[in-house]
């Protein structure tokens, strides 16, 4: 008998990937499902951007293999919107590393920093990959306690000492932000203590009040810390798989060993994609942030139905709402939204131990869907 790796017992099936059958299964039995769960833009890249890819596709090396750090040009659009969006300077030779996907770069960095046994810190409520990847390579989680009350930041005099700290403002899946004295405070410590810490960075744009930050606006933080970013959210380009890495030379020339055994390179025509979308002045963004501010109210005035408690100041694509009812069990409260109106909504326990009680809605949807939804639920 073939026996699976002792490593697979670690992990279960993403949750997305089980809901997805279970909702694909229920339309084929005829029922229409409305999906608030995924955070999957819906929406086009902006102008210009699938013109620039289908005319690189033609050129005579478009299909070869591509350099294993991107192409220049890439990178140089990358550290040019850096400096744009963020006012961080950035070595585009040393110190960028494009993705396929900013979520392979949380495999590609814990693979270069975490042996077995290695601790480290990962948020709860948080992206659950952080997890998964860390169980896979046997590493030791301790998970770091965010609360509401605390405005879903770490109480760093509470965390111990770890070989890899995770953190990702504004954060998935609350929308939280944090202040740049926050900030410093957290590379303060993971200097103290030799702590690498990983800012996952890829909400940034998204209905954010605040001035956008990375990790590299604290002095110094570039000794610690590396930073990962996405175009997924940003630019409407999830499937297109264009994140990247930005930290220090070491850390890149690390991370390069492991990523290039992974891929070949991305495709030509979608780097080219990517510097175009880049490319874009602040008026793309504010005209998404117009776009996801009607599909947010929306989504409000569904929590307003439901008696659910919401922060108005969150960022990001998604609205987190506690449940208030007395029987506040998340995961019951998400399949009975299911059964009785045909949408589906996370259970926020999906996101580690402190978010039982609470359920996400993501705001991937057009408007004209979300008003199909409050009309299921208001009529």
């Amino acid at each position: 008998m073939i026996v699976a790796a002792k490593r697979m017992h670690q992990i279960s099936e993403y949750f997305f990937s089980k809901k997805m059958k279970d909702i694909q299964n229920l339309e084929k039995n005829g029922l229409k499902i409305i999906n608030l769960g995924i955070g999957n833009p819906d929406l086009l890249p902006p102008s210009g951007v699938i013109q620039k890819m289908k005319q690189a596709s033609e050129l005579k090396n478009a299909n070869a293999y591509q350099s294993y750090i991107g192409i220049e040009t890439l990178r140089n659009a990358i550290s040019n919107w850096y400096k744009k969006i963020y006012q961080v300077d950035v070595d585009p030779k040393n110190e960028i590393l494009p993705l396929m996907g900013s979520k392979e770069g949380i495999m590609h960095i814990s693979m270069s920093y975490l042996d077995q046994g290695d601790e480290v810190l990962i948020p709860d409520p948080g992206y659950p990959t952080y997890s998964s990847i860390s169980k896979l390579l046997d590493a030791k989680i301790i998970y770091y306690d965010l609360y509401e009350d605390e405005n879903w930041l770490p109480r760093l005099e509470n965390l111990s000492k770890a070989k890899m700290m995770w953190i990702n403002y504004p954060h998935m899946p609350t929308g939280a932000t944090i202040s740049f004295e926050k900030l410093e405070q957290i590379v303060f410590f993971a200097k103290k203590n030799h702590v690498l810490l990983v800012y996952d960075n890829p909400y940034s744009l998204i209905l954010n009040q605040k001035r956008s930050f990375s990790i590299f606006n604290v002095k110094g933080a570039k000794d610690i810390a590396l930073e990962l970013n996405s175009l997924s959210k940003s630019y409407n380009m999830p499937g297109w798989r264009v994140g990247m890495i930005i930290g220090k030379k070491k850390f890149i020339q690390n991370i390069l060993k492991i990523k290039s055994q992974m891929d070949s390179g991305m495709y030509y025509p979608i780097q080219i994609g990517a510097i175009e979308a880049m490319n874009h002045d602040s008026k793309w963004i504010e005209k998404l942030n117009i776009e996801y501010f009607k599909r947010r109210k929306i989504l409000w005035d569904i929590c307003d139905f439901f008696n659910l408690k919401y922060s108005r100041n969150s960022s990001g694509i998604f609205v987190w709402a506690k449940i208030t009812d007395s029987d506040n069990n998340d995961r019951i409260w998400s399949d009975k939204i299911l059964k009785t109106y045909h949408i589906f909504v996370t259970p926020g326990r999906v996101f580690g131990h402190n978010g039982k009680g609470y359920v996400r809605f993501s705001m991937c949807c057009p408007v004209k869907i979300l008003e199909q939804a409050k009309n299921r639920i208001f009529s």
